[in-house]
């Protein structure tokens, strides 16, 4: 071979490696991408340079973005989402987020966990739902990985309160625990004289549902207040409701409490309407969705009463900046999951800078400090709560608020 005709061998021979080269990188950033950020998240924005850089403490997140549950995960994946770009955007302390859909069953929520220890996550914002949270919490108490989720309510997330199941002292909760929100539902409805006669309908088979229920009825009992109908249901009969409203209907119920989710909810609404039945009906945090539920006609929603930590309407400045953003960025006013979720990303940043936690800390030196802040006198102002607290069993300690559904929007009462 002549000397022109090696040089011209050479020469391609590096093009073709240099090409190589480049499509290796890019093959390779886009799979980084797609792991991390999952094909639910895509609406989220990248992270800055600190974060790509590996400075980020990378915070795992967990809920469903698909299914009958997906207005849950997404409100708390976009709220989380804008927390942590606010956050980046601040600089110092960096933040990189990874989002997984559960699609609100406990194993897939399980396996999603895997997926973000294998990734390198270091704390959790979720699950979003109690049934995946009871079982990832187990896990994430035995690999020490601090959680904080923004909406899981069952004290069986936590542990420590029923007898048999130990405390999970590396799980806390940005969201009232069932029974607090069964205990405060049968005050309201007391001191606001809502109702005479209660009605309760509940999902026997949900650990959510049940939690609160027992408390709504031995606080009912103290507070004087009269059930005259119990109806009962589970997911697999959750597609018809006559039978209930009917039985409750007859019984003169003029309040049906309703310690359930949106999806069962809004069938039960709709029933009552096509029956002529027109209690009071007033729900839970698990309520909160129902308003941006596809299909779902806003106007049998009319004059629905639910508690929940946080109001869209409210004047402060933070929440009206998280509004404006939000809707902004998605397109809707945002929901207390939304606002949970974003308050648990804020919560983590502020304990961070209280107690010097930085990436290249282990998960186990990390879990400790935080969980010494969340303990200690560490207290946090978000837009959920203000001089928010926790218990050394994990509970949040902040005051709900009253809400009323008015011409298909959330208003305090």
């Amino acid at each position: 071979m002549n000397i022109k005709k090696l040089l011209a061998v050479l020469l391609a021979a590096a093009m073709v490696l240099s090409l190589a080269a480049c499509g290796s990188s890019t093959d390779a950033a886009a799979s980084s991408a797609a792991e991390n950020t999952g094909s639910e998240a895509a609406a989220s924005e990248a992270a800055p340079a600190e974060a790509a850089s590996g400075a980020a403490i990378k915070i795992g997140g967990i809920g469903p973005t698909t299914g009958a549950a997906a207005i849950y995960g997404t409100a708390t994946m976009n709220g989380a989402q804008i927390a942590v770009d606010e956050i980046n955007a601040l600089g110092g302390v960096q933040f990189e987020l990874n989002w997984q859909d559960d699609e609100h069953d406990p194993e897939k929520s399980v396996n999603a966990y895997n997926t973000l220890k294998d990734w390198g996550m270091q704390m959790l914002v979720g699950t979003t739902t109690t049934g995946p949270c009871v079982a990832v919490s187990a896990e994430s108490n035995n690999d020490r990985i601090f959680e904080l989720t923004p909406s899981a309510s069952s004290v069986d997330v936590i542990g420590g309160q029923t007898d048999g199941i130990a405390r999970k002292d590396n799980v806390f909760q940005m969201c009232f625990t069932d029974p607090n929100q069964g205990t405060a539902s049968a005050q309201y409805i007391k001191e606001q004289n809502l109702g005479t006669k209660i009605a309760i309908i509940y999902n026997n088979g949900d650990a959510y549902s049940t939690g609160i229920y027992n408390k709504f009825v031995t606080e009912a009992e103290a507070q004087g207040l009269e059930i005259v109908y119990t109806g009962t249901f589970t997911d697999d009969s959750a597609n018809d409701f006559s039978v209930q409203l009917g039985d409750a209907k007859s019984a003169g119920a003029d309040l049906i409490f309703l310690p359930i989710y949106y999806t069962p909810a809004s069938l039960i609404l709709k029933q009552a309407k096509d029956m002529d039945y027109a209690p009071t009906f007033f729900g839970v945090d698990g309520m909160d969705g129902i308003l941006t539920m596809e299909g779902f006609d806003t106007s049998l929603a009319e004059g629905v009463m639910l508690l929940t930590p946080f109001s869209a309407d409210a004047t402060d400045e933070k929440t009206q900046n998280f509004v404006k953003t939000y809707q902004e960025k998605y397109g809707e006013i945002p929901n207390q999951f939304a606002a949970d979720a974003y308050d648990c990303v804020y919560a983590i940043y502020n304990a961070v800078q209280a107690n010097g936690v930085t990436a290249d800390m282990s998960n186990a030196d990390i879990c400790a400090k935080m969980i010494e802040t969340f303990t200690g006198s560490f207290t946090f102002d978000g837009i959920t709560g203000t001089n928010v607290t926790w218990s050394d069993n994990g509970e949040v300690s902040k005051a709900p608020k009253g809400m009323v559904i008015q011409n298909g929007a959330y208003v305090g009462m």
